[in-house]
Parts: C-alpha cells; sequence; structure tokens
C-alpha cells in the first residue's frame, strides 16, 4: 500500500486537462490510504485504484492500456462508467501509472497487445464500477437513513425510489469514504446498457486535433538532451572504430557515448545530434551475418520443409488418407518479412538519478517497460515510474524495449534527462519484424470434391508458426510446426501468425474450391456446419456484397473467413486487373466480436485492420542483403495512398456473447479474400505475398 500511495503521489503532470474529457500525466493530489480505499483532501475520494470522484461531481477513470490509435482511452473507461452510473459528460480519463493493480487479467501484466484491452477488462472492471456505484448508494441511504435495496443510481446521482430524493454523487464523498466497500456486487443486465453498445466519440480525439495531445516526441522534461544512436546496419555487427572528435565538434553535441545498441550521440537538439551521428565515420565488424540474403533465406525455409515438424494439430489417420485418396491437391505459399512501420517512430525519454528514474514512453508493455528501466539504471522497479504517453501506432511493436533501455543507460551516462529519438530510417532498418514463413500443404478429396484429408507443414521462426485454425469439417487434418530461424529480429506483428497462416488456410481452401467445381462461399458453408460463428460472419458479409452478382470483364471478388484472438471476420474482396495492375474496388466486412462496446470503435479498428493489411498484401516486403534491411522509408516498401484505398463496408454480426477481440483479427482474412479475388478475375492463383501477377 505504502509504494503505491508513493507512485500515485509521484506520478508527473506533463500537461493538464486536454480535453475531450482527457487528462495528459493525471496528477493526484496527496493520498493517504483509509482502509480499502484512499481519501483524498477537499473532500475528493477514491474508493479504489481505478475510481477517482470530486466534489464537482467529476468522475476520473484510471486507463491501464496504452492509446495508439486503437480507442482504448474510450472503450476501456465505458466499461466502468455503464456500472457506475457515471454523467459520461462528467468522465475524464488518465493514463494509469504502473502497478499490478491495473495488469489485465489475461496476461497477468499491464499491457496492451493481443486484442485483450477489453475482453481482459470486461467483467472486472464492470465490477470495480458496481462496487462504487453500491457504496455510493450506501452513502445516499445512510444520509437519507432509509434501506440501500429503496435506491438506485443514475446519471451520476443516487434516487431514492419512493420519494424522488436525489444526492449528487460530489455530495456523497465525505459519507462514502467512512464506509466499507462490498465485496459482493450485482452486475447490470445488459438489456439496461444505456452506454456500453452504442456508437460513443472518442474521448483522445479532440485533444489530437487541437495539439495538446502529448505523443512520445512531445515530451519536455528541464534540462533534457536529444540522443540519436549509429547501430550496425548488419545484423548483430559491432562498431570497430569510430571519431568521436570529429563528432563531437559538431556546434551542439555533448557527448558521444557508446551503449549496448551501438554509438548515441547526445546533443542539445535533434539536428545537432543527427550531424554528429553523421561525422562518426563509424567502421563496423559485421559479424557471421554479413552475407545473409533473401534468397538465402528462402531456400533455407523450403529446406526445413523436408524435415517432420512438431504436431500442432493431429485428427484422425492423415497418411493413410493421403496415401488412400485417388485425388490429391498441392500447394506452396510463402510470406515475407514485414516491419511494423508505426507513423510515430520508435521514441523515449528517461531521467535517472541516485534513487528514482522516470520514463516517459510510447509503450505497449508498461510492467516490462519499467523491469528492463530497471535492470538497466540499476535501481529498484519500485524507484522506476513509467510514464505512458499516446502513441503514433504499435502493431506489436512497442511491446519491445530497445528504445526505452537506450533512454536509460544515455540518462544514466550523461547524468541527465535524455530523449532518444529515432529517425525513419533507423526504424524500418532496426525493427523487430513480423517472420518470413513457408508453408507445404496436401489435401486429399472425396469423389464429391470435399477434403477427407489436410496436411499442413510450416518452417520459419517461432511466431510464424502460430495463429493457425482450421474450422472445415475435415476428418484427418494434421498441421505441423518446423522451426527455423534465420537469425533476423522478429517479434509481434498485428494479428501475429494469423496474418501468414490465415492467408494460407484461406486460399488453399479456395483452391480446393476450384478444384472441386463449386462455388468457393458454397464450399465453405457446405463445411463450416460445426463452426456457426465462421458461418454467420461469411454469410453476413456476402450478402452485403452481393454474392453472385455479376462483375464486368477484368473484375473479380473473392472472400475469406477466418478467426483469431477471439474475433471471427470475414471480408469479401472486389478487384479491377487492368494491364497487370490489381485495383481493390472495394471491401465488405462482416465482424462477430460478440458484444461491440463502443460500434464506433469496432468500425473504426476494421477499417485500420483492412487499410493496414491491404499495404502488406499488395506492398510490403523487408528484403535483406549483405546482412541488412534494403528497404528504407516510406518509398519502399511504399504505403497504400489514398487514391488506391477501396471503398468500404463494415457490418456487425448480432451478439449476446461477452466481447472478443477487435484490433487484430480483421487482417488475416483480407490477403487470401484479395488472392482469392484476383484469381477470379485473372485465372492466376498468387501463392506468395505481396501478390504480383505474371506478365503473361
Amino acid at each position: 500500500m505504502a509504494v503505491w500511495d508513493l507512485e500515485r503521489r509521484q506520478f508527473l503532470k506533463l500537461t493538464v486537462a486536454a480535453g475531450g474529457g482527457l487528462l495528459i500525466g493525471f496528477h493526484l493530489p496527496s493520498l493517504a490510504a483509509t482502509g480499502d480505499g484512499y481519501h483524498l483532501g477537499g473532500n475528493h475520494f477514491s474508493p479504489n485504484s481505478w475510481i477517482h470522484l470530486a466534489p464537482d461531481d467529476t468522475v476520473t477513470l484510471m486507463v491501464a492500456t496504452s492509446e495508439l490509435g486503437q480507442g482504448s482511452m474510450t472503450a476501456i473507461p465505458m466499461l466502468l462508467a455503464e456500472e457506475l452510473e457515471a454523467d459520461w459528460a462528467k468522465v475524464k480519463v488518465a493514463p494509469a501509472p504502473v502497478n499490478p493493480d491495473f495488469n489485465n487479467p489475461l496476461s497477468n501484466t499491464q499491457m496492451t497487445g493481443g486484442s485483450t484491452a477489453v475482453r481482459g477488462y470486461w467483467e472486472p472492471l464492470r465490477r470495480v464500477g458496481a462496487g462504487t456505484r453500491e457504496l455510493l448508494i450506501a452513502a445516499a441511504a445512510k444520509i437519507w437513513g432509509v434501506a440501500a435495496k429503496g435506491c438506485h443510481a443514475r446519471n451520476s446521482e443516487v434516487i431514492h425510489t419512493a420519494s424522488g430524493r436525489r444526492l449528487r454523487y460530489g455530495a456523497l464523498l465525505a459519507t462514502a469514504s467512512q464506509l466499507t466497500p462490498p465485496t459482493e456486487v450485482r452486475l447490470k443486465n445488459p438489456k439496461h446498457f444505456h452506454l456500453i453498445g452504442k456508437p460513443t466519440a472518442r474521448l483522445d480525439t479532440p485533444a489530437k486535433v487541437n495539439g495538446s495531445a502529448v505523443f512520445g516526441g512531445d515530451v519536455r522534461v528541464p534540462g533534457m538532451f536529444t540522443a540519436v544512436v549509429a547501430r550496425c546496419p548488419v545484423f548483430g555487427g559491432k562498431p570497430k572504430g569510430y571519431d568521436a572528435g570529429a563528432a563531437r565538434a559538431v556546434r551542439g553535441v555533448h557527448q558521444v557515448v557508446e551503449i549496448d545498441s551501438g554509438i548515441a550521440v547526445v546533443a542539445d537538439s535533434f539536428w545537432s545530434a543527427q550531424r554528429g551521428r553523421a561525422a562518426l565515420a563509424i567502421q563496423w565488424n559485421p559479424g557471421s551475418m554479413a552475407k545473409l540474403d533473401s534468397a538465402a533465406i528462402q531456400k533455407q525455409l523450403r529446406a526445413a520443409l523436408r524435415r517432420r515438424g512438431n504436431a500442432q494439430r493431429d485428427d484422425g489417420d492423415i497418411d493413410q488418407a493421403l496415401a488412400g485418396a485417388t485425388r490429391v491437391v498441392e500447394a506452396l505459399y510463402e510470406t515475407p518479412y514485414l516491419a511494423h512501420a508505426c507513423m510515430e517512430p520508435m521514441n523515449c525519454t528517461a531521467h535517472v538519478r541516485a534513487d528514482r528514474c522516470d520514463v516517459w514512453v510510447p509503450t505497449q508493455a508498461q510492467t516490462a517497460a519499467r523491469a528492463a528501466a530497471a535492470q538497466a539504471s540499476g535501481l529498484r522497479e519500485s524507484a522506476v515510474q513509467i510514464h505512458t504517453t499516446f502513441a503514433g501506432g504499435g502493431f506489436g511493436r512497442r511491446l519491445q524495449q530497445d528504445f526505452v533501455i537506450e533512454a536509460v543507460q544515455l540518462s544514466k551516462a550523461v547524468g541527465a534527462p535524455v530523449q532518444v529519438l529515432w529517425t525513419r530510417e533507423d526504424d524500418m532498418q532496426h525493427d523487430f519484424y513480423r517472420p518470413a514463413n513457408c508453408t507445404q500443404l496436401r489435401a486429399a478429396l472425396d469423389a464429391r470434391g470435399f477434403p477427407r484429408a489436410w496436411f499442413q507443414r510450416i518452417a520459419g521462426p517461432r511466431n510464424a508458426l502460430r495463429g493457425v485454425t482450421i474450422p472445415y469439417a475435415i476428418d484427418n487434418v494434421r498441421v505441423e510446426q518446423v522451426e527455423e530461424d534465420p537469425g533476423v529480429p522478429v517479434g509481434a506483428w498485428r494479428s501475429v501468425g494469423a496474418s501468414q497462416n490465415g492467408f494460407t488456410v484461406e486460399c488453399f481452401i479456395d483452391e480446393l474450391a476450384h478444384a472441386a467445381g463449386q462455388d468457393p462461399l458454397a464450399y465453405r458453408l457446405a463445411l463450416l456446419k460445426q463452426a456457426p460463428r465462421h458461418r454467420a460472419a461469411l454469410q453476413l458479409a456476402a450478402d452485403k456484397a452481393g454474392w453472385g452478382r455479376k462483375l464486368p470483364a477484368g473484375h473479380g471478388r473473392g472472400l475469406a473467413v477466418y478467426e483469431s484472438f477471439a474475433g471471427w471476420v470475414a471480408h469479401v474482396v472486389e478487384v479491377s486487373v487492368v494491364r497487370g495492375v490489381i485495383r481493390v474496388q472495394r471491401v465488405v466486412s462482416a465482424v462477430d466480436c460478440g458484444l461491440a462496446v463502443n460500434p464506433a470503435g469496432v468500425h473504426a479498428q476494421n477499417e485500420s485492420a483492412i487499410t493496414f493489411a491491404l499495404t502488406a498484401a499488395l506492398k510490403g516486403e523487408i528484403t535483406i542483403r549483405d546482412g541488412r534491411v534494403v528497404q528504407g522509408n516510406f518509398d519502399d516498401p511504399p504505403l497504400l495512398r489514398i487514391d488506391e484505398m477501396p471503398a468500404i463496408e463494415v457490418h456487425l454480426v448480432p451478439s449476446r456473447e461477452p466481447p472478443g477481440g477487435v484490433g487484430e483479427p480483421g487482417v488475416p482474412p483480407l490477403a487470401p479474400a484479395l488472392a482469392n479475388a484476383v484469381f477470379a478475375a485473372t485465372g492466376q492463383r498468387l501463392r506468395r505475398l505481396p501478390l504480383r501477377l505474371e506478365q503473361v
């Protein structure tokens, strides 16, 4: 309790009331623990870590997940506010400091990834809100001398049902602080929700529009230096020699410091640091990876497919089913390395002192960032405070701690606050990439053309082997994983292995439908009798897209459905192909994410997933030459431009199921739906990403 109290009191303020119900760097007054809650001076009251009540009826709700553009700063407080019966117009939100109180139950850590935010906090935060509501009802009942069961709460007021008497939440704080919070609470029946399930404007939008939102690169700390780091362009390489004197001779350069990741130039400004880095004239020892290239990696992964792998799934007798088959369809699918390419490159600001370390960072992993900063500074974790800023995208890249370690090491060495800034080229060429993989598939078809056996062997680094779901009713299924890592740094990328394996599964089932001479939609539906959520999403998308309607010459439709991160998404993609150029005309999407807490947010996230996946499917690729990444900016690989964007329609499958994932599930089915549409338009089956038509 004492440590938590210290952290809350020391949570530094970056700016005040950014607007739109948002507080950046929310600062609480000094707190004193009282029983199971916290009593604040001036009749403020915090019954728990998440909710802070003020006499003016303002309710400040803490958000433990990072705001990466996906809407966490709206959806998460909606869970609390719904059960709390808070007046949404009086709700403010603030990023939570790192503390086990804020851990996501699904990961037991404070992080944002795996589409776990809403589904992880769905019940716990509703219980927190309901407990606070019941505490305030009990306070009003005590003041009136009536039974609590005769009162109810609505719109930040407690109402005595029989008499109509009302008390504002702000008037109940002193009494509530003397009561013991309830241990058992009753959650609202979803039919009584008035906030959850309603399209709700995002609270962070005004701050982002008016410029008051604080991203990592916006942080300013008194006495702060700026640093850039020269990292070896070859994976695993080390510096052999450099001219520190030439760098220090650049006006504004303060120090040249060697750290774990390379040579840092610390200066008064970013531009001075950049010019200092250019003057270093570093000679590198490239190490053992100097001759690695993309062709060698492809050859290595293909060779790995000759090995028997570990079975992820093994139903029936695959060997007997294939051996006895009269018709076998085979295919080889390949996917490339991909960069995360967040719009905001990596950055971090750290201030290390003898007894304390403050870190301001756009992170997806507060718990891991704190541990990394503690190790780099040599301090106890309790002496490290993480201040989470807005992040200009994450996609899994900000789960890594390399940029945090750089800032902490430099601040410790310099003895002052240091902000490390990465350039776009730094970001593209020193990423933890989505790994490449290679997949061998074989299927045995029965007399009707339906698969009686499915064999799938995947080779690649660990992240590229996961996320395989085959919902189709097939008696004999074997999925093997062959771990083969060429040595390129890899990490989680939006939807992780499902982004690749969804491509192979949904393209291959399309191949089987074609081999059977059947309509791709009807073929899938016949095989999805035991997968109702897949069926419902697929049928809705097909209906809304007008599946079966005739298209102009040179056009084609393709579809795919996939489940990942407890979300079921189907896409129907319409393309035109003119003189070998693939142009996506329309994407119709159906999403089953269970109960949609904020339908507007679900629509936006799926539109984002479609855009993200389209760029990857049509243009995304990281290639390796001489042990280094060839690409360096948004000209290579380019982003999808606004004039290349299709019309997008998103439809939600009605559901009473608990919320599932939203941010990632829209990615996996896009590439296969697109590839299947290209096949429908051209007759070319494209089995490698990015999709490139053969010149005929």
